[in-house]
């Protein structure tokens, strides 16, 4: 299989085609290779922002960072490495795992993040080694060329006192590894690992942290509701499962609609059994029936109901009847 080989651009390092654009650090090509000796031509990346629609107005362009600078290509910071691997539970869907870059230089914070005067000290020979700060980030691309980058951090700093914090923390690795859940009846999770103490005299170190599988982002809505309908879709299978988890009075319900949004017959709302719970494979049945085989292959819509719930993922499979 062709390697893929996304390239990071820092503020010493041209564009390969010596167009001006801002100088910026930038995961900003890609280029691919069958045997990591000869490549294709870098070819570059676009990005855009995704914004929650239901909570946040603008353009997604015009999404800043704290720092007040807008970026090139929808991108929404600065940003160091990209870790991008095929999910191995859906290969055709790149998911990449980028660094973060912000320096709001010498604020009040400041003074209240981990080792003030140690921070002081770092910055003697550079300032950003006491100002920048570095998070994790989340971005997702189905065509290896433009990726949706979600302009909130997926992994922060968090609640530390002395060990994070610091320019150069929370890189996290490349790919993800699927582990043994520490709670003896939990299915298992999905762990990355991240740096703590960056270039302190204590020396580096890695974290691991765990997430549900499937749990990189999801579809939420407080118990008064929300829904989301899909395009059209074709599938292959008989069954459809989601990954969800509801509150106790929460659920999740699934209508499947023709292609002009029209409920199919047997597949309405109000005939879909109620899914409650927290399950990572849970068969959706209506009116007693999970059977979809005389639809497969043909353009459908889903249309999701939602009540304080988080859909992670659905996919269609083939059940025994």
């Amino acid at each position: 299989m062709p390697r893929l080989d996304i390239r990071k651009r820092n503020r010493e390092m041209p564009y390969l085609d010596g167009k001006d654009r801002p100088n910026t650090r930038d995961v900003y090509c890609y280029a691919e290779s069958s045997d990591g000796v000869r490549w294709t031509k870098p070819e570059y990346l676009s990005y855009s922002a995704n914004v929650d629609p239901g909570r946040r107005e603008g353009k997604a362009g015009d999404v800043k960072d704290p720092v007040g600078e807008k970026y090139p290509f929808g991108r929404v910071s600065e940003l160091y490495t990209n870790q991008i691997a095929p999910y191995y539970r859906a290969p055709h869907l790149l998911l990449g795992f980028p660094t973060r870059y912000i320096d709001r230089g010498w604020t009040e914070s400041v003074k209240s993040l981990p080792r003030y005067e140690y921070r002081q000290a770092r910055a003697k020979d550079s300032r950003r080694e006491g100002t920048a700060v570095t998070d994790g980030m989340f971005m997702t691309s189905r065509d290896r060329q433009q990726f949706s980058v979600w302009p909130e951090s997926f992994l922060r700093p968090g609640l530390r006192t002395r060990d994070s914090w610091f320019y150069g923390d929370m890189y996290q690795n490349w790919g993800l590894v699927e582990t043994k859940s520490a709670i003896g009846d939990a299915p298992p999770e999905l762990s990355l690992y991240a740096t703590e103490r960056t270039m302190q005299e204590t020396g580096g170190v890695l974290r691991r942290c765990s997430l549900r599988i499937d749990g990189f982002v999801s579809l939420h809505a407080p118990l008064v509701g929300g829904e989301l309908i899909t395009r059209p879709l074709t599938f292959t299978g008989n069954q459809l499962t989601l990954n969800a988890s509801t509150s106790a009075a929460g659920s999740v319900r699934v209508e499947i609609q023709d292609a002009d949004g029209q409920p199919l017959p047997g597949f309405a709302l109000a005939g879909c059994q109620e899914v409650y719970g927290d399950d990572l494979d849970r068969t959706v049945i209506w009116a007693g029936s999970p059977d979809l085989g005389a639809l497969a292959g043909k353009p459908v819509r889903l249309r999701f109901e939602v009540k304080d719930a988080d859909l992670y993922s659905f996919q269609f499979q083939a059940g025994s009847q």
